[in-house]
C-alpha cells in the first residue's frame, strides 16, 4: 500500500455501512460464513452464549439482533475455520514465531491438542492431557513455596472457571492472583469500596431510559463497547443530554448509524451520541469535576442568599453521607486557576457542563479507563462520586456511578473470588465449605508478580487465558523475565505472543470457546454464566461444535491440574468438572448474595446481584457514602512536560479492530488510519512546533529516568484532533513505553493513559 494510502478520512459517524461491511468481512474471513451468520443469532439470547467481547448490559426486552461489531469480531474470531495444526508447530520453532505479528500469529487459528514446549528443538509438540496434567502438577510440586508460583486471570473466564481456579489455587497454598482488573478497573473498584461500600456501579441498563442527563468520562465505546452508542442515541432521542468528556475527539462519541435501521441505512443518515463534548488534557479529570463541583457550591451559596429553593440534596447529604463540610473546605480552598490549568478547560466551558448537572433530576456518570490508568485514579473516581452525592444522584431510578468493564466477566471473576486479597467473610464461608485452614496472607497483584518474575523470586506463572506478557507495561523487560521461570502454563484457544516465553518447562492448554457444545459425560450441554458491568449474570452455553474433539472446558482443565497437583480428597474435581450446577451451588453457599443460583440464572436474561448502594445500603466503616479528602495534584504529567523540548504525555488505546490485546485486522475507520499500527495520534500544531509534518517516521522515547531505555521506533505521526501537550498510540505495541514501577496510587494499576515520552527523528 503507497505510504499516503495508509491515513485516509475517517468514517462520519460510527456504525453504519462501514460496520456493516467489517461484519460481512470477518464473517468471510472465517471460512465459515454461514454458519457464523447463524451462530450470531445466538449471540446474548437467553438460549444461547454470551457475547465473549464487552461487558455492556443486555436490555430486559431484547431483540433477535442483541450483537455489535465487535460482538461479531469476537464470535469470528474464535469461530474461525483455521487451525494450528502439529505439522505447522514441526515447521516453525518458538524463535521464528516470535517475530510474528499479533494480528498475524492469532490468525493462525484454533489451537487443537495440548502442547508442551521441547526447549532441545525449540519447538511445541503435541501431548496428552494426562501427560500435560502430570507434567504440570510435578513443576508446581516442585517449588519450595507455592508463593513462587503466579496464578493470572483473564476477564474472559467464566465464573464457574474463575471460582474453581481460586479454589485450587489456595488449596494449592497462596493468594497471588494478579488478575486483568489490576491493569483496567482496579481504581474504580478501590474508590467505590471507599466512597459507596462496593467497588462496582450502582445502575442498571434501564436507568438509561430514564436519565436527564449522563456524563460520558474517559472512554470510546464506539471501540470498546459499542451497544452502548444505542444507548446515548436513544437518550438524546427522548430529549436527555450526553456530556462528553474525552481527550481525543472519536466519532462514536460524536454519531452513529444504526445498522438494523433501515430507513437510515437507506439514506446513509445517522443521529448524534452526545450533546456537549469537552476535551480536557490527560490527567485533567480530578480538576475538571472540582470545577464543576465548584460550580454547584457557588450556585448553592447564590440560592441561599436569594432566598431560593437549595440546590444541594440535603436531606441526602444528612442523612446518607460523611465528610461533607471538610470536601466542602478543599473544593472552595482550589482556585480556579489551578483548575484550568490541569484541566485544560477554561472555567467557563467546566461552568457551562455544570449548569447541566444543576438542571438535571437524574444523572448517570459512566467511565472506563481512560479515568482509571492514571496516577490519582483513585482520588478522581472519588472526586466523581462526591460530585454526584451533591444532588443525591446514587440510589436511585435514572441515576447513578457506572464504570464501564472491558472483558465479559472481569467484573464476575472478582465477584466469586479472584482477589489476592480476599474479604476475611469470603475466607471465612470458603474455609467452612472446604473444612481446612487456608492461606490469608496477602498474595500478589500484577505490579507485584512483575516485580517478583524481575528478582528472581517467582519461579512459575499459570494463566487462565489472556496474553499477559503482551497486555503489562515494560512488555520486553517483563518477556525476558518470563523466559527464566521454571514453568509457565497457558490455557488458551488460539496462539499469542503470551505462549512464545516459554520457561524451561511450557505447556500451552487449548480450551473450548465460549460459542461451541461443552457436554458431560452423560451428554448433557453444560452452561457456565457470566456478570456484566450492571451486576447482571446471565447463562451462556454453546452451540457450535467444537474445532478439535480434544478441546477442554476451561472448568475441565483447571480440574484436571487441580485433580493432579493436590488430588481429591478435600475437593471432587472430578464431579465439578462434569457438573457445572454443583460449582454454582458451592459459589452460592459461600456467596449467599446468588442465592438459588442455578434456578434464577435459567431464567431469561439472567438476575440482578443485590448492590447495596444501589439500595442506599453503606457497607462502609462510617455506614455512610463517604466524600473524598483529596487535594488535586500539584501538577500533573501534561504540566511536567511543559517546557521540555518535544517532550509529550501519551496515552496508549485500542485500534476500531482490535479487542484488548487481540487484533482482529489492521484498520482503525474511526480514526482513519489503515493497514498499519505503528501510529502516534499528535495536534497539528504540536507536529509543526517539533518540526516535523504530518506523515514522518519519528522515535518515541520514554522519559522514565531508571536507566532504561525504552522506545518505540519508526512510528508514523497522524494529524488527530487532541490538546496540545497530548499524544496517542495503539497499544501493545506501545506498552513498551509504560514502566512498570509507575502505577496508580492505591490500585497499583499501569499508568498507560499518563506517560511521559520525546518525540524525537527517527534514527537518531
Amino acid at each position: 500500500m503507497p505510504k499516503d494510502e495508509h491515513i485516509k478520512k475517517p468514517s462520519s459517524a460510527a456504525g453504519g455501512w462501514g460496520a456493516l461491511k467489517s461484519v460481512g468481512k470477518q464473517l468471510m474471513g472465517t471460512g465459515q460464513a454461514v454458519t457464523g451468520a447463524k451462530t450470531l443469532l445466538k449471540l446474548n439470547q437467553a438460549d444461547g452464549f454470551d457475547c465473549p467481547g464487552c461487558a455492556w448490559g443486555d436490555p430486559e426486552h431484547g431483540s433477535s439482533f442483541e450483537f455489535c461489531e465487535n460482538g461479531v469480531k469476537a464470535v469470528a474470531w474464535e469461530a474461525t475455520r483455521a487451525r494450528v495444526t502439529a505439522d505447522f508447530l514441526r515447521e516453525h520453532s518458538v524463535a521464528s514465531l516470535q517475530t510474528w505479528s499479533d494480528h498475524d500469529l492469532e490468525h493462525l487459528g484454533r489451537l487443537t491438542a495440548p502442547l508442551r514446549y521441547n526447549a532441545q528443538t525449540d519447538h511445541y509438540e503435541e501431548v496428552s492431557w494426562s501427560a500435560a496434567f502430570e507434567g504440570i502438577a510435578q513443576a508446581l510440586n516442585a517449588l519450595e513455596t507455592p508463593n513462587q508460583a503466579e496464578f493470572y486471570t483473564s476477564g474472559r473466564a467464566s465464573n464457574e472457571a474463575a471460582f474453581l481456579y481460586q479454589l485450587f489455587v489456595r488449596l494449592f497454598g497462596t493468594n497471588n492472583f494478579p488478575d486483568c482488573s489490576n491493569m483496567c478497573h482496579e481504581a474504580s473498584g478501590v474508590a467505590l469500596t471507599e466512597a459507596i461500600g462496593i467497588g462496582k456501579g450502582t445502575v442498571q441498563l434501564e436507568d438509561f431510559e430514564q436519565a436527564d442527563l449522563v456524563y460520558c468520562v474517559g472512554q470510546n465505546p464506539g471501540t470498546n463497547h459499542p451497544r452502548m452508542l444505542a444507548t446515548l442515541r436513544e437518550v438524546i432521542e427522548r430529549g436527555a443530554k450526553v456530556c462528553v468528556f474525552n481527550t481525543l475527539k472519536e466519532k462514536g462519541l460524536h454519531r452513529f448509524a444504526d445498522p438494523q435501521n433501515k430507513i437510515e441505512m437507506i439514506v446513509g443518515g445517522s443521529q448524534p451520541t452526545s450533546t456537549e463534548y469537552f476535551q480536557p488534557r490527560l490527567g485533567g479529570d480530578m480538576a475538571l469535576f472540582r470545577g464543576m463541583s465548584k460550580v454547584v457550591l457557588e450556585a448553592e451559596d447564590k440560592a441561599r442568599a436569594e432566598g431560593q429553593p437549595p440546590v444541594l440534596d440535603h436531606d441526602f447529604i444528612a442523612g446518607h453521607t460523611s465528610g461533607f463540610e471538610d470536601w466542602c473546605d478543599i473544593v472552595r480552598a482550589t482556585d480556579w486557576q489551578h483548575i484550568e490549568a490541569q484541566s485544560g478547560l477554561s472555567r467557563a466551558d467546566i461552568t457551562r457542563a455544570a449548569e447541566l448537572y444543576l438542571n438535571a433530576d437524574k444523572v448517570i456518570v459512566t467511565w472506563a479507563m481512560g479515568i482509571t490508568q492514571h496516577l490519582h485514579s483513585v482520588d478522581t473516581i472519588r472526586e466523581i462520586a462526591s460530585f454526584m452525592f451533591l444532588r443525591g444522584n446514587i440510589g436511585r431510578e435514572g441515576a447513578g456511578l457506572c464504570p464501564v468493564r472491558g472483558h465479559s466477566n472481569v467484573q464476575g471473576d472478582r465477584t466469586v473470588g479472584i482477589n489476592e486479597k480476599a474479604p476475611a467473610a469470603f475466607m471465612d464461608a470458603l474455609e467452612k465449605e472446604l473444612g481446612v485452614t487456608l492461606p490469608r496472607e496477602p498474595g500478589h497483584n500484577v505490579a507485584d508478580a512483575i516485580g517478583a518474575m524481575l528478582n528472581g523470586s517467582a519461579k512459575a506463572f499459570f494463566a487462565l487465558g489472556g496474553n499477559f506478557a503482551r497486555a503489562v507495561p515494560d512488555s520486553t523487560l517483563v518477556a525476558e523475565a518470563m523466559g527464566k521461570l521454571d514453568l509457565t502454563v497457558n490455557i488458551a484457544t488460539k496462539l499469542n505472543h503470551g505462549h512464545l516465553m516459554p520457561g524451561k518447562v511450557s505447556y500451552v492448554l487449548p480450551c473450548l470457546g465460549r460459542t461451541e457444545i461443552d457436554k458431560n459425560s452423560k451428554g448433557e450441554r453444560q452452561m457456565i454464566t457470566v456478570e456484566d458491568s450492571m451486576s447482571m449474570v446471565h447463562g451462556s452455553a454453546g452451540i457450535n461444535t467444537p474445532a478439535s474433539d480434544q478441546l477442554k472446558s476451561e472448568i475441565g482443565i483447571i480440574a484436571g491440574v487441580a485433580k493432579a497437583t493436590l488430588g481429591s480428597e478435600v475437593v471432587d474435581w472430578d464431579a465439578l468438572a462434569d457438573d457445572h450446577d454443583k460449582i454454582r451451588d458451592m459459589i452460592a453457599r459461600v456467596l449467599p448474595m446468588f442465592g438459588e443460583f442455578n434456578t434464577q440464572v435459567r431464567k431469561p436474561r439472567g438476575f440482578w446481584l443485590r448492590n447495596p448502594a444501589a439500595l442506599r445500603e453503606w457497607n462502609t466503616p462510617t455506614n455512610k457514602a463517604n466524600f473524598g479528602v483529596a487535594q488535586l495534584r500539584d501538577q500533573t504529567e501534561w504540566q511536567a512536560a511543559q517546557g521540555q523540548e518535544a517532550t509529550f504525555v501519551l496515552q496508549t488505546l485500542r485500534s476500531h479492530d482490535q479487542y484488548n490485546t487481540t487484533v482482529y485486522a489492521m484498520d482503525d475507520r474511526y480514526r482513519g488510519v489503515y493497514g498499519i499500527r505503528n501510529v502516534v495520534f499528535m495536534h497539528a500544531d504540536d507536529i509543526k512546533r517539533i518540526g516535523a509534518k504530518a506523515d514522518d517516521i519519528v522515535d518515541v522515547v520514554g522519559c522514565y529516568n531508571d536507566g532504561r531505555v525504552r522506545a518505540c521506533r519508526g512510528f508514523r505521526l497522524v494529524s488527530y484532533d487532541i490538546p496540545r501537550g497530548c499524544i496517542a498510540g495503539y497499544y501493545p505495541e506501545m506498552n513498551e513505553l509504560v514502566p512498570h514501577q509507575t502505577v496508580g496510587t492505591q490500585s497499583f494499576t499501569p499508568t498507560s493513559k499518563s506517560v511521559m515520552v520525546r518525540i524525537e527523528p527517527h534514527g537518531e
